[in-house]
């Protein structure tokens, strides 16, 4: 048997995992339950597995456009509404829980459809994580203590690979990146290449990214996020600031958190507390569009939206 064919078997052997990533509001959820319903009516089974990190929290269901039970149409979901907001929700953590929910599919016989538009997320679930090793806190203290264009000069003295990749005003990597290789005395790249975990190689992935026309993807933010406020957003919000939960929470930080406090706090009017979440959701769905479009793998399908993807078309992307 030659090399090529033995490959080809091996992959076939290697039970399979559907992925469609996009940004916010592509309508990446619909599609997810309209490849569960036509892989039932097929004779297989699958459940939705959420990769997005809003979706995660219990706290963010209409905030987050968490899927109803009306939009979920009898397909079970996974990892959706699952983490109190009380405790942040990191990368790895969601990866070892969708790990486990895919595996658990895989045993049942069940075709697990990760969707969501959180690049770190997929990245970390099919890569692996990065083995570093735990940050000394005094240098994470100075380090963090440091004015980001100090940080950025020192990193580009310390890592200057690292440093070139990123722009001088992005202080989170930036300060991530200096207090990696000053504490474990190995640039970020060392750890990245070493990466632990992932499952990539363990499935036969059938991905598909959302890539819409912009002018209708940013209509479609505007639109749900009015929405929102008709749908209890501002109650949602209320009950979640009342919790006085650490405002370095990502749930705290949420789109839409922020400006309906504004508006409680009278800061804001509620017709200016909207245009600023569709503003915040747009500019998300702009840079979520950018991460996708150049950091996931150029052969990965892209597809315009939901909506003008037939179901033969499903059938043939998704191998039904």
């Amino acid at each position: 048997m030659s090399t090529n064919a033995s490959f080809s078997n091996a992959a076939a052997a290697r039970p399979r995992l559907a992925l469609i990533a996009g940004p916010t509001a592509s309508g990446k959820s619909d599609l997810a339950v309209r490849l569960a319903l036509l892989a039932a009516e097929r004779g297989q089974q699958a459940i939705v597995i959420n990769a997005d990190s809003a979706q995660v929290y219990a706290d963010l269901a209409v905030l987050s456009a968490r899927p109803t039970q009306e939009d979920m149409r009898g397909v079970p979901h996974r990892l959706f509404g699952t983490w109190n907001g009380a405790v942040a929700c990191s990368a790895a953590d969601w990866a070892n829980a969708a790990r486990q929910e895919i595996t658990d599919a895989h045993a049942a016989g069940v075709l697990p459809i990760l969707v969501g538009g959180t690049g770190l997320y997929i990245r970390t679930l099919l890569e692996g994580i990065a083995p570093v090793p735990e940050i000394d806190p005094a240098i994470r203290d100075r380090v963090r203590a440091m004015p980001v264009a100090d940080a950025y000069a020192a990193l580009q003295a310390e890592d200057a690979e690292r440093a070139g990749r990123l722009a001088p005003n992005d202080a989170s990597r930036i300060t991530r990146a200096l207090e990696v290789v000053r504490s474990t005395g190995h640039p970020l790249s060392f750890w990245q290449e070493r990466r632990e975990g992932g499952i990539g190689g363990m499935v036969t992935l059938l991905p598909l990214v959302l890539l819409p026309d912009r002018a209708w993807l940013y209509e479609r933010c505007d639109r749900r996020f009015s929405a929102m406020f008709e749908d209890g957003a501002v109650e949602e919000a209320e009950t979640l600031l009342a919790r006085q939960l650490d405002p370095a929470l990502p749930v705290t930080r949420a789109i839409g958190v922020r400006e309906i406090a504004a508006m409680l706090a009278g800061e804001l009017s509620r017709e200016d507390a909207v245009a600023a979440g569709q503003q915040a959701t747009r500019n998300y769905a702009k840079r979520q569009y950018t991460w996708l479009r150049h950091q996931l793998p150029h052969e990965w399908p892209r597809a315009a939206s939901e909506n003008v993807i037939s179901d033969d078309q499903i059938v043939s992307l998704f191998q039904l």
